[in-house]
C-alpha cells in the first residue's frame, strides 16, 4: 500500500497522485461509488469498470446486519461476493449508526444500537469494526468515529471527538492485517479549534491516510469549503485526503482545489432514481414537463451509454412510468459524467491547467440552490428515518 504524489497545482492545493493498492492502482484525485450493500445499486461490477470507476465503497453496518460479516468472510469476502476485482473501502458503520439516534446508546466502549431491520441490539466497539472490515478484506478501512449532527452545540461535538480519538487508537491497537491501509477520521464539526484539535491527535497516532468526517450533513457549503481547508492544512503532505460524503460536481472541484485526494457519496446514484441528471449546465430533473418531447441526449457532452443512445423523451417517458430501465440509464449517465470530470481534472492537473479549466467548469454550471438542497436533505432524512424504523 503506498500513496505517490506526481504533481501539484502551484496556484491551488489541487494535486494528482497514485494510490496502489493489492487490489490493484488508483490515480487521483478519485470518486469512489457507494456500493451500500455489496451493490451499486442497478449495475453490475463490469459496468462499473466500464464507467471508468478504480474504486467502490461498502457500507460495513449493512453488511454487518445482512447478511452478516460471517457469510461473506465464508464465501472469501466482499471483492468475492460481489464479484468486484478492484480497490475497494469500506466504511466503519459508524455515520449509519449515528445517524439512528432513536435506536442506539453510545458509551466509552463503543454503541448501542438496535439494528433498522429486526430490531435486534448489537454492540459495536472499535475492535469489532477492525474485525469486520478485516474480515470483508477491503483494501482501505476506516476506523470508528463518532459523527455527531449539524448544530450540536460545541460541547457535544467535543465529547464526539474525544471519544473518536480514544477510538482511533484502540482501532490502531486491534489491527492484525498488513494487507489493509486503515484511515483515521477527523472530526470537530464546524469549529476550527476542534478541527485543528483532532488532526493534530489523529496524526500523531501514524495512520496510513485521513479522512475528513461529520460534513455535508447540511451546513452551508461555504462552511464546509472553510472546514476542509483548515484541516488539511494539518495533514500529512504525503498521505492521501479523503472527504467523505461529498459527490456533487461542484463540491468536488472545491475539494480538489483544498487538496483533496478521494471522494464518497451516495448523491449521483441516488438522484438518478429520483429523476435528477446531471449535466454541464447543472442537474436537471428528467420528470419536468420541458423533457416530454426532447429529442436529444440529456447531456450533449456525455459519452455514456445513454446519452449516446437515448433521448431525454425517452427517460422522460420511462420515468413517468416508472419503468425499472429508468434507473439504470440515469445512474448509467450520473456515474459517467463524475467518473469523466475526475479524468478531466487530473489530466488539467497534470498540464497545468487546473484553475482555468475549474473557472470554465464553474461558469457553466448551476448548482442547486441552498434552500432548495437543504429541502432535499430534509426530504431524504425523513424517508431515510422511516425505513429504518423496525
Amino acid at each position: 500500500m503506498s500513496f505517490e504524489l506526481e504533481k501539484s497545482c502551484p496556484h491551488t492545493w489541487a494535486r494528482a497522485g497514485i494510490l496502489t493498492t493489492p487490489h490493484g492502482v488508483v490515480p487521483t484525485p478519485v470518486f469512489a461509488p457507494v456500493g451500500t450493500q455489496g451493490t451499486v445499486k442497478s449495475l453490475t461490477p463490469e459496468e462499473l469498470v466500464s464507467l471508468g470507476a478504480t474504486i467502490v465503497l461498502g457500507n460495513t453496518y449493512h453488511l454487518y446486519l445482512r447478511p452478516s460479516i460471517e457469510i461473506i468472510e465464508k464465501l472469501g469476502g466482499l471483492h468475492r461476493f460481489m464479484g468486484w476485482n478492484g480497490p475497494m473501502i469500506t466504511d466503519s458503520g459508524g455515520y449509519q449508526v449515528f445517524s439512528l439516534a432513536h435506536l442506539r446508546r453510545v458509551s466509552e466502549e463503543g454503541v448501542l444500537f438496535r439494528s433498522h431491520i429486526d430490531g435486534s441490539e448489537h454492540f459495536l466497539t472499535p475492535e469489532l469494526c477492525v474485525r469486520s472490515q478485516e474480515a470483508l478484506g477491503a483494501d482501505i478501512i476506516m476506523a470508528l468515529d463518532e459523527c455527531p449532527p449539524y448544530g450540536a452545540d460545541f460541547g457535544a461535538v467535543k465529547d464526539a471527538m474525544e471519544r473518536t480519538h480514544q477510538w482511533a487508537q484502540r482501532c490502531q491497537e486491534s489491527r492484525q492485517r498488513p494487507d489493509q491501509a486503515i484511515y483515521g477520521i477527523v472530526q470537530g464539526g464546524v469549529f476550527a479549534e476542534l478541527r485543528r484539535y483532532s488532526a493534530n491527535v489523529l496524526t500523531s497516532l501514524g495512520f496510513i491516510g485521513y479522512a475528513i468526517g461529520g460534513l455535508s450533513l447540511g451546513e452551508p457549503k461555504e462552511v464546509t469549503n472553510v472546514v476542509v481547508e483548515e484541516t488539511v492544512a494539518l495533514l500529512p503532505r504525503d498521505k492521501p485526503r479523503y472527504l467523505m460524503g461529498v459527490g456533487s460536481p461542484e463540491d468536488i472541484f472545491e475539494g480538489v482545489s483544498r487538496g483533496i485526494d478521494i471522494f464518497d457519496s451516495a448523491l449521483p446514484t441516488r438522484i438518478a432514481r429520483n429523476g435528477g441528471l446531471f449535466t454541464h449546465y447543472g442537474r436537471k430533473i428528467i420528470r419536468n414537463a420541458s423533457f416530454r418531447d426532447w429529442d436529444g441526449p440529456i447531456d450533449n457532452g456525455c459519452d455514456c451509454y445513454t446519452c449516446c443512445n437515448f433521448s431525454a423523451a425517452y427517460l422522460h417517458h420511462l420515468f413517468k412510468c416508472e419503468e425499472l430501465l429508468a434507473y439504470r440509464l440515469a445512474t448509467i449517465h450520473n456515474l459517467r459524467f463524475i467518473m469523466s470530470l475526475m479524468v478531466e481534472i487530473r489530466e488539467s492537473i497534470l498540464n497545468g491547467s487546473f484553475p482555468s479549466f475549474k473557472e470554465s467548469f464553474v461558469v457553466n454550471y448551476q448548482p442547486t440552490d441552498e434552500e432548495t438542497r437543504f429541502s432535499q436533505r430534509q426530504k431524504w432524512i425523513k424517508r431515510r428515518d422511516k425505513k429504518f424504523t423496525p
